[in-house]
């Protein structure tokens, strides 16, 4: 099977490895974001190429009227809504249930997020409603649960509690 893997990180809630001081800093925060981000920029891009495929009018009320979504905000929203949460989570890194507060604060923005999609007027169609909904979930899927784990990762005694219950 090969070499064993040791090492404090060996019983992480991540997935990868945290930083050796078991506190993510902002370069590692910023780094998940950018992954997490980008994953569900390219995923939203795929369900807007789809949307267009179906004729899905991707119009939404702005200032100016009707106005289509550009394609480069579908793609690149999310990766700034994650850079934005990830460093904003490290508010929070070292306190006992951060995991928890990160993860229910970027749920709480999430909804939030879809009051102005959900408060369009009727001349927005309820398909492009639907649509651009299912590209806020996928975002919210794949970005805050994650940064949630990793500064999980800097709660008080989360490593000790691991070593108690395997040592």
């Amino acid at each position: 099977m090969g070499a064993m893997l040791s090492g404090a990180w060996t019983e992480s809630a991540t997935p990868v490895a945290p930083p050796t001081s078991a506190n993510p800093g902002v370069r590692t925060m910023a780094y998940a974001a950018l992954v997490t981000g980008a994953y569900s920029g390219l995923l939203s891009l795929l369900i807007y190429g789809v949307a267009w495929l179906l004729r899905v009018p991707m119009e939404v009320e702005m200032v100016a009227g009707l106005q289509v979504v550009p394609w480069f905000a579908v793609l690149l929203l999310p990766v700034v809504a994650a850079e934005i949460g990830a460093i904003a989570s490290l508010l929070v890194r070292g306190r006992k249930g951060a995991a928890r507060i990160v993860f229910w604060v970027g749920t709480s923005i999430a909804v939030a997020s879809l009051i102005p999609l959900v408060m369009q007027p009727s001349s927005v169609l309820i398909s492009t409603r639907i649509w651009l909904g299912v590209m806020h979930l996928i975002t919210w899927l794949l970005v805050v649960p994650q940064i949630a784990r990793i500064i999980g990762d800097s709660e008080p005694g989360r490593h000790e509690e691991h070593e108690v219950v395997n040592g």
